[in-house]
């Protein structure tokens, strides 16, 4: 809150000293340009001095009391989704055109008051030259400055707004006025080249025709008068051209700079980066789309990481690239199943912490060696592991990748083992059986959740070859029908055949060295 009312410090002189100088513009050329005026070129007195100060100093004053009501809300605490926050938004977006109309409000009384009370109180008043005045002070000198103090207050407040707007969702927010960017370039260019224009050709027109009834003495000091005129107009108006295009420039160029560079952030890879949203117009909702297009990037490289988790990364990236079917087909594949020897003893002799936090360790280490050789972890049932190779993505050399995976798994198991002895653990044991066959392969599930799963004989088969480890006194089985596509790559010792349940013929077996 302290920061908001820094801010409006800030802006409160921003305005006075917009509207001071603006002030000071009007009243020297009403008081020495202007040949027209009575006053002109007469000795300024004490009472026209202390008229200004006081008629100027009432007026800011007024606006600062006013304007310091209508923003209270934005200095103080506000709830969350509380009543009171929807106005608090709606008044933050109207920061600036409530400081504008407050300057313009401003100018319009300046009308009044040095339009028709001065003259009335000086003795020179008529309705022609006040109506003049007015013109002159309200819609000319106040639409310039209104418009100077709505710009440089835009550009100050800008830092401050995203504190309200923390997600950036300025487009939402009803009832506030949206300055596009086509009426925001419109507006500039009529202040500053058709009322400039207009108004050098309309007092030029209407001194030179002074000129054919004056006397002729005074026809060199109107035309003297006409030079000071074309100065000062030209010299204002190129100081307020000068300001207005530095402020409307900044305020398309300013987002649009920032918009440039989180986009290059983004084509880095940065997809933290975010494109601050200060406007509700047209850049203010390609920047509020730029967001949006980021989080869905962000989410989805998240889920595109989380289901990195659950396959290999090579799989994660072939299945989102469409290269990958998940409906059923017909695949070989070289089944893998790995199961932890005496496990009830040890699950009973230890806490559930522990056995919950080893078996994690456990398995992290076992599917690493898994997904290095391009397998996939299918399930984790209890403490057995059942993974596939060759599936969903197809490569031939699944077996191989299925044996060096097994051999990869004793080699971590028995690292781990060694680590567990050393702090007084017990060392664990698995068995593994491998076996290569042909399956279904694709979603198996309702339809609230799925499942990739392979389906067919071949995965009993590899489950029943795991278990006869415990009989065979081994740690890695591997199938006849997975040993002929190893093409003698790997030291197999052959085991009598065996007959497993489920099977009403001896399956061959061999003990991997």
């Amino acid at each position: 809150m302290a920061d908001v009312k820094r801010a409006f410090a800030k802006l409160t002189w921003t305005q006075l000293l917009g509207n001071l100088v603006g002030a000071l513009l009007t009243w020297f050329y009403f008081r020495f340009v202007d040949f027209t005026a009575p006053q002109f070129q007469a000795r300024i007195s004490r009472g026209e001095i202390v008229f200004f100060v006081v008629c100027f100093g009432a007026l800011i004053s007024a606006g600062i009391v006013w304007g310091s009501r209508w923003a209270r809300p934005l200095s103080g605490p506000v709830r969350a989704g509380g009543p009171d926050a929807d106005l608090v938004r709606r008044r933050a977006i109207m920061v600036p055109y409530m400081f504008a109309a407050l300057a313009f409000a401003g100018w319009i009384m300046a009308g009044v008051v040095w339009g028709v009370l001065y003259p009335v109180l000086w003795g020179f008043f008529t309705p022609g030259r006040s109506i003049r005045s007015i013109f002159g002070i309200t819609c000319v000198a106040g639409s310039v400055t209104t418009a100077l103090v709505f710009f440089a207050v835009e550009h100050q407040w800008r830092r401050v707004l995203p504190a309200f707007f923390p997600g950036g969702d300025l487009s939402a927010v009803d009832g506030v006025l949206r300055l596009r960017v086509r009426i925001r370039l419109l507006v500039i260019f009529v202040l500053l080249s058709v009322i400039p224009l207009s108004l050098l050709g309309v007092l030029a027109y209407t001194r030179a025709a002074a000129l054919p009834g004056v006397d002729p003495a005074e026809a060199p000091r109107i035309v003297e008068n006409m030079l000071a005129f074309i100065v000062f107009i030209v010299a204002v108006g190129t100081l307020a051209a000068v300001g207005l295009s530095l402020y409307v420039a900044g305020s398309v160029a300013g987002p649009l700079g920032r918009l440039q560079t989180a986009m290059r952030d983004v084509g880095q890879g940065n997809l933290e980066s975010r494109c601050p949203v200060v406007t509700n117009d047209e850049i203010g909702a390609v920047a509020e789309g730029f967001n949006r297009m980021v989080g869905g990037l962000r989410e989805r490289e998240f889920l595109k990481e989380t289901f990195g988790k659950y396959v290999s990364r090579e799989i994660r990236d072939e299945i989102l690239a469409g290269r990958v079917s998940l409906e059923g087909q017909a695949q070989e594949v070289t089944i893998l199943f790995a199961d932890l020897r005496d496990f009830t003893p040890w699950v009973e002799a230890t806490g559930p912490r522990e056995v919950v936090r080893d078996l994690n360790a456990y398995f992290a280490e076992m599917d690493q060696a898994i997904r290095d050789h391009r397998g996939l972890v299918l399930q984790f049932i209890g403490d057995e592991i059942e993974a596939a190779f060759g599936a969903p993505v197809a490569y031939p050399a699944h077996a191989e990748m299925a044996v060096r995976a097994a051999l990869e798994m004793r080699r971590r198991l028995q690292m781990w083992n060694a680590e567990r002895v050393r702090i007084g653990k017990i060392p664990l044991r698995h068995g593994v059986g491998i076996h290569t066959g042909s399956v279904l392969a694709g979603n198996i599930g309702s339809a609230e959740r799925h499942s990739y799963a392979l389906v067919g004989d071949p995965v009993n088969l590899a489950s029943r070859i795991q278990s006869l480890n415990k009989e065979l006194g081994s740690d890695i089985l591997v199938s006849g029908d997975t040993r002929r596509l190893l093409n003698g790559q790997f030291d197999l010792v052959e085991l009598p055949a065996v007959r497993v349940k489920g099977k009403s013929v001896e399956v061959e077996v061999y003990r991997l060295v």
